[in-house]
């Protein structure tokens, strides 16, 4: 995965969350604030227009810099969330060229990172329900001796797994939470963004 392909990734993801914002919005608006969509379709066309003027010499260059944009851009808990992930990215991968490991790698740091600021465990309804399973998958795929573009492909299906898996939970952290059993049988809004950032690499990666 090089700069061209992350700076594709990020690109998709943009493309993604702007034909889903009203998805997003609706799900939210169901257990939230109904934000989610427009915070992060506010904070995606921030980072395109970062991107537009960037330069990058390395993978990470664009990861760090798009983390910054979100969290200076994105309202509400999403911004500090995604843009830890993309920060912590960033740092990992420091060279203009990563392979699956060190993807790997990487995408787990965002998770720790997210852990950290959320203190969400799997379960909780929230990003992480689609996360985590997302780099289990692709951690088995690359212990198989699958190629990147597979355990992109992987980790993909199993975040939209955990996504969808996310309606029959009980929300345990933020607004959702105040909900309580009511939060039963609604898609967690932040699950779902997840598992679109990660069929976007996927879909990325297979094309480049």
């Amino acid at each position: 995965m090089d700069i061209a392909a992350t700076r594709g990734w990020i690109q998709a993801i943009a493309a993604t969350i702007e034909e889903h914002t009203d998805q997003l919005t609706q799900l939210d608006s169901a257990i939230g604030d109904a934000d989610h969509g427009t915070n992060m379709h506010r904070g995606v066309t921030a980072v395109l227009d970062m991107l537009a003027d960037l330069e990058p010499a390395t993978v990470g260059e664009i990861l760090l810099k798009t983390g910054n944009t979100l969290v200076s851009s994105v309202g509400g808990a999403a911004g500090p969330l995604y843009g830890s992930v993309f920060r912590a990215m960033g740092k990992a991968l420091n060279a203009p060229e990563v392979d699956g490991e060190q993807v790997l790698a990487a995408l787990t740091d965002g998770l720790v990172a997210i852990q950290r600021l959320g203190a969400a465990e799997p379960g909780d309804k929230t990003i992480v329900d689609a996360y985590a399973p997302a780099i289990a998958a692709w951690g088995t795929a690359l212990s198989a001796g699958k190629d990147l573009t597979a355990a992109a492909a992987d980790a993909a299906a199993a975040a939209e797994h955990g996504m969808r898996a996310t309606t029959r939970l009980a929300a345990r952290k933020g607004r959702a939470s105040y909900l309580g059993a009511r939060s039963i049988g609604h898609q967690d809004p932040g699950a779902t963004s997840t598992a679109l950032i990660f069929r976007a690499l996927a879909d990325t990666v297979a094309t480049s």
